[in-house]
């Protein structure tokens, strides 16, 4: 993954040169290992890549899930695409297709529980119950997107400000890790 969500690439929607960078470097890093898959621009405004890598942290399961519950056929893929901006953000420049490229949520969650009021997340949970029941709704919601090839939950442990890991910190786990573990696979 050669770029995340723009980083380094602030005007890549209307700057030419910045959108050769990122094809650029796609192709040195596919021609270095073209054994793996290369994701271009991980999360949006993405115009090169093996993968369709979408980040969306929104906190309502049932609005993610309807949101990216297409992609049976090319028509629902071309809707799906022309529809969604996370973060306000294009998910495919001008050019780019989908066509044939697995679609994966590679960034979301983002389920604040911590005791320290400034800490951070995209939503918070006031108890650990609230906590693993939204975290449950969400992933849950991520298994059911038939028009995805996979997810990414974000993020494992909290790291400093951000307490939106299902560990915390020092790696123990915020709730019971069997369930931690069913609520990811499911069963």
């Amino acid at each position: 993954m050669p770029y995340n969500e723009s980083w380094g690439l602030p005007d890549l929607t209307v700057v030419a040169a910045q959108r050769d960078s990122q094809k650029a470097v796609y192709h040195l890093t596919k021609s270095l290992d073209p054994s793996r898959p290369v994701i271009g621009n991980d999360g949006w405004e993405m115009n090169a890549g093996d993968i369709l890598a979408v980040h969306d942290y929104d906190g309502d399961a049932n609005r993610l899930r309807d949101r990216y519950n297409h992609g049976l056929n090319a028509n629902e893929r071309s809707t799906m695409f022309a529809k969604q901006r996370p973060g306000g953000r294009e998910l495919l420049l001008e050019g780019y297709t989908h066509a044939d490229r697995p679609v994966m949520l590679t960034e979301f969650g983002g389920i604040c529980f911590s005791k320290d009021e400034k800490a951070w997340g995209y939503k918070r949970a006031a108890t650990i119950a609230e906590f693993t029941q939204q975290v449950g709704d969400i992933l849950r919601a991520a298994r059911e997107m038939w028009g995805m090839a996979g997810f990414c939950y974000t993020q494992l442990t909290d790291t400093y400000q951000e307490a939106n890991g299902l560990l915390y910190m020092d790696r123990t786990p915020k709730y019971d890790i069997e369930e931690i573990a069913r609520q990811v696979r499911g069963h």
